[in-house]
């Protein structure tokens, strides 16, 4: 009789996994799976976490919100994005502390199309812990103007233009993988122009992150993966800023089969999020 209910929990343990269906996989950099508990515990030894995301993944906003909650019942945090521009500030510090409602955000602030499904969230998190939010992102109108000019338009913006973006001059390598990658598109005819824009939004993301982080807190960062992929980017320029910053970096990546990481994703980041291609799209 022992034998046999041995042999059904086993029949039935081993049917339950087979029917289980998983919409993610965690990784560590290496590509060793690793679990949700590590990454909080690892969140928590850091002072500055750069959230990569694909901005239209619904499981990964779904984690950014899970993983935010989980660290603000350990530790004061406080929390930035890019899709929120630097310009934007007072209107994002009027909203979290209720001098104006939603619809005075959406009218007065630049928002992306998915905030209300993907950001609204954190955004309102921030404002029930009452923890700082940050538009760390640079105003897109001066990403296009170094897209169209280079990066010596920027000096002849006023004062308070140059508020809203990191300190001059920004500092390019070009020998940056990323950068060169970017250089490499439309058959290698995409010139410097677009890694020199984007370049201007890593360091100024970078900056505000560093400007407006606080002792015995984390800032928690949300951004596309491109920003910190590979520890280029955001995480290239926060190193330039504090080199003793502790910046714990995650990637997000789609695949057909989440068993495995695939290679060319290793080193990516210090997690690694693998996510089932099929997962639904918030846009």
């Amino acid at each position: 009789m022992k034998k046999l209910i041995i042999v059904l929990i086993a029949f039935v343990s081993f049917f339950g996994m087979a029917q289980d269906k998983k919409s993610y996989q965690l990784f560590d950099k290496n590509g060793k799976k690793t679990t949700y508990k590590k990454l909080e515990t690892s969140s928590l030894k850091s002072n500055v976490v750069l959230f990569g995301e694909y901005h239209n993944n619904s499981v990964v906003h779904w984690l950014q919100l899970e993983l935010t909650k989980d660290l603000a019942e350990k530790t004061d945090l406080v929390l930035g994005a890019e899709m929120l521009e630097a310009d934007n500030q007072t209107q994002v510090n009027q909203y979290l502390k209720g001098e104006i409602t939603q619809k005075g955000l959406d009218t007065l602030a630049r928002l992306w199309n998915n905030y209300k499904t993907d950001y609204k969230p954190l955004v309102d998190f921030a404002k029930e812990k009452k923890f700082d939010f940050i538009a760390t992102n640079v105003p897109r109108r001066y990403a296009s103007l170094v897209f169209k000019k280079d990066l010596v338009a920027l000096d002849s913006l006023t004062t308070e233009e140059k508020s809203w973006i990191a300190p001059l001059p920004i500092e390019f390598d070009v020998n940056l993988p990323g950068y060169q990658a970017m250089m490499g598109m439309q058959g290698g005819h995409a010139g410097d122009k677009m890694p020199k824009a984007q370049a201007l939004k890593d360091a100024t993301m970078a900056y505000f992150i560093n400007k407006n982080r606080k002792e015995n807190s984390i800032f928690v960062h949300y951004n596309g993966t491109y920003h910190s992929d590979n520890y280029e980017g955001i995480n290239w320029y926060l190193n330039k800023y504090n080199a003793e910053t502790k910046i714990l970096t995650i990637a997000t990546v789609e695949q057909k089969d989440i068993s495995k990481l695939e290679k060319e994703h290793y080193n990516k980041a210090d997690f690694i999020i693998v996510i089932d291609e099929d997962v639904t799209k918030t846009y």
